[in-house]
């Protein structure tokens, strides 16, 4: 590495210590680039820290705690640079880990019950054993499958987050882990540690351990061996869940969270990672996820004990809002109550849906719909709920939402009523101090009507109840072609292009993409603007000093043209834009640069009004030169000129009438020969317009200072 060469760099402090006759462990890991080191593989380093003794401090150091008046170089720093050391996956280190018995006894000590468990430590625990489960699979899980003991030990620390994340590693519900593996976790087919995750929600009352139990068993639904799989949908689990959950002295946060793994068994999809969905899309793309029907019949036993739960009569508890108040607040446990509904109609089993419609599932959940008309995830859900029974095959549940449920007429009746009831008895109450507000589900209201127009036209049962319904037809003529058609984004001007309008898509990049952009004009654009100096306030001498940088600082590729186009696109909306095609580097202030640069200028020839003439006329693209560059010019080039005329004048056949002459600056001559008096006419071009316009540039003979003379004599007399 370059820093590790001699004389370029001063010795490694690691490399000091480890020089001296006795060092200890501590300074080392007091020294700030002992991890760098670690992680450049030095070998003094990694000879010393492989010994069982240094393995042994360095465990101790995350699994100890320490007392409180200790120094916070041993109670915070020590930790964190061991377990950094362990995971920069030395292999030398990590085998000395475990292939011994003792060091991983002292490691495994941590989850202990009588051992105390910080966060603090808790998370360095679980780096380090993730970490081995990563690099070292087999020799820990022949470990843990030695002590079965440890299993046990960390169900019981499952409200530890860090803790949580070793276990669902360690029963292999991760995406990550153990493709290559499966042999290893045949042993957990004779484990109980399922059950033992599920009677948490009995066990204990805290929120935290009851939100990890059930992301355990989510994750398991999503990717876990096959004896685990089927075991989770077997019809014995979901009843345990279902009676736990169901439980009167148990909180409501067992409840959600036990829906919350039926939820993810019926589609495992909605709570699946997308770095999971991305790893088996290849599996289940295009596929509907359906549940087992043994899974479903075990959780329609419980269904009626459910939907008592969204009985909201005998409530008493009460919550101020900013409109009135709410009696009583709909809760995360009735929602999760409705969300579970709305999956159960979406796996396509016919037995849910008759059982939803024989228990009035769907006309409860719509009742909710308008007694919470502020709550909008609960009209989410609701939403779906609908749609999916109109666009099912089956007609019963079609009639259910029509009829039994009467959702048009519930939605003429809260368009009729658009403020919030003051007469009402439903749980939502408005404030008497203040007039009440707008309900708040109109949007889904909207959505929901739209949804039965569009269902409408190929169902003939939708379409005939909409047209037997004559105060329905009067709303969707006034009211609802009209909202539509305010509400269309895509007639929305609002300061926008009017590209935009009735276009099929809203996309910035399609409409970049749509656009012809001439790249090579607009690169050419950019690096004359540079060259002026127009995106800097810097003077005139420092804008044409630019003229010196070769022509890859100035040019810019297509690429970078690209880039500048999608960031200011809409400037071609604009005459003479930066993104047209136009030349719009013509300007009125070119004569004034001109006039103030020619006036420092020697003439170098009588007719320099005429020679100011022709510079004015120039081409847009030229660039006007420094004053030393035009002294160069009249004194060096000119007389070279000079010479090349007198040549030609001896040779009958030799043509100089416009022939353009280049230097290396850039700088292009015309040589003009009227009666005898040679007239010069200097301009400068950009070197890329030089690069472009012409394919071999001629070369320029160079003569030296002390020759001038002699070739203005030899010019007078070939003249003469």
């Amino acid at each position: 590495m370059f820093w590790r060469m001699t004389g370029l760099s001063a010795a490694s402090p690691v490399d000091t210590i480890l020089d001296k006759e006795n060092f200890t462990l501590e300074e080392l890991l007091d020294e700030d680039e002992i991890i760098q080191e670690c992680k450049a593989l030095n070998s003094r380093l990694i000879n010393f820290l492989r010994d069982k003794a240094q393995v042994e401090q360095l465990l101790r150091y995350i699994v100890e705690e320490v007392p409180e008046d200790s120094e916070k170089k041993r109670s915070f720093k020590f930790p964190f640079i061991a377990c950094e050391i362990f995971t920069c996956e030395i292999d030398v280190i990590l085998r000395t880990l475990v292939e011994d018995e003792e060091l991983m006894d002292l490691l495994f000590s941590f989850v202990k019950p009588d051992h105390p468990h910080s966060t603090l430590l808790s998370g360095y625990f679980s780096k380090v054993v993730i970490c081995l489960m990563l690099r070292k699979t087999a020799p820990l899980m022949n470990y843990v499958q030695g002590h079965p003991e440890i299993v046990v030990q960390l169900v019981d620390l499952i409200g530890i987050t860090s803790i949580m994340e070793v276990l669902i590693r360690l029963i292999g519900a991760d995406e990550n882990i153990y493709s290559n593996y499966g042999d290893t976790m045949q042993w957990l087919e004779n484990t109980d540690v399922l059950e033992m995750i599920a009677d948490k929600f009995s066990s204990s009352d805290s929120p935290e351990v009851h939100a990890n139990a059930a992301e355990i068993l989510c994750a398991v639904t999503r990717c876990a061996p096959p004896s685990l799989a089927t075991k989770i949908c077997s019809p014995s689990f979901v009843g345990r869940l279902f009676h736990h959950a169901l439980e009167e002295s148990r909180p409501k946060s067992v409840l959600v969270h036990s829906l919350s793994v039926c939820i993810s068994l019926l589609d495992p999809k909605r709570l699946a990672s997308a770095s999971y969905q991305a790893f088996r899309s290849n599996l289940s793309h295009g596929a509907l996820v359906t549940a087992s029907p043994e899974t479903v019949d075990g959780m329609l036993e419980s269904l009626g004990n459910l939907l008592k739960l969204l009985d909201t009569s005998s409530a008493e508890n009460v919550l101020p809002t900013t409109y009135g108040f709410l009696r009583p607040p709909l809760g995360k446990h009735r929602l999760k109550i409705v969300e579970f509904i709305s999956v159960l109609l979406t796996i396509g089993s016919e037995t849910a849906e008759k059982e939803l419609i024989r228990q009035s599932a769907i006309k409860r959940s719509i009742d909710l719909f308008f007694e919470y008309p502020y709550n909008n995830f609960l009209h989410h859900h609701v939403e779906n709920i609908i749609v999916s029974c109109l666009e099912g095959k089956r007609t019963e549940l079609v009639e259910h939402v029509l009829n039994e449920c009467d959702i048009v007429g519930k939605i003429l009746v809260a368009e009729r009523l658009s403020s919030l009831s003051t007469e009402s008895n439903g749980p939502t109450v408005p404030s008497e101090e203040k007039a009440p507000p707008r309900i708040g589900n109109v949007g889904h209201m909207t959505r929901i009507a739209n949804k039965l127009i569009q269902l409408g036209n190929g169902n003939s049962t939708i379409q005939a109840h909409l047209q037997e319904n004559t105060e329905w037809v009067e709303w969707q003529t006034n009211v609802l072609v009209k909202r539509n058609e305010v509400e269309n984004v895509y007639h929305w001007a609002c300061g926008r292009p009017t590209s935009l309008h009735d276009r099929g898509r809203d996309s910035d990049d399609d409409d970049f993409r749509d656009r012809d952009y001439d790249v090579a004009a607009l690169a050419n654009n950019l690096s004359q603007a540079f060259r002026y100096g127009i995106y800097s306030n810097d003077d005139i001498e420092e804008a044409q000093g630019s003229l010196e940088r070769d022509d890859e600082d100035v040019y810019f590729d297509d690429e970078s043209a690209e880039v500048v186009i999608s960031s200011l696109r809409l400037g071609d909306d604009q005459e003479g834009s930066l993104f047209t095609n136009s030349n719009w580097f013509t300007f009125d202030g070119e004569r004034g640069i001109n006039d103030r640069l020619s006036g420092s200028v020697p003439s170098s020839s009588p007719n320099s009004e005429e020679t100011s003439l022709e510079t004015e006329e120039a081409d847009d693209g030229k660039v006007i030169g420094t004053e030393d560059e035009m002294e160069t010019a009249c004194l060096g080039n000119g007389s070279t000129e000079e010479a090349k005329d007198a040549e030609c004048t001896e040779q009958p056949n030799c043509s100089t009438a416009d022939e353009p002459l280049q230097n290396t600056e850039g700088i292009e001559r015309h040589s003009d020969v009227l009666n005898g008096d040679t007239e010069v006419a200097d301009s400068e071009v950009s070197s890329e317009q030089v690069s472009h316009d012409t394919d071999v540039q001629q070369p320029v003979k160079e003569i030296a200072g002390e020759d001038v003379d002699e070739i203005k004599t030899d010019a007078v007399k070939a003249s003469d």
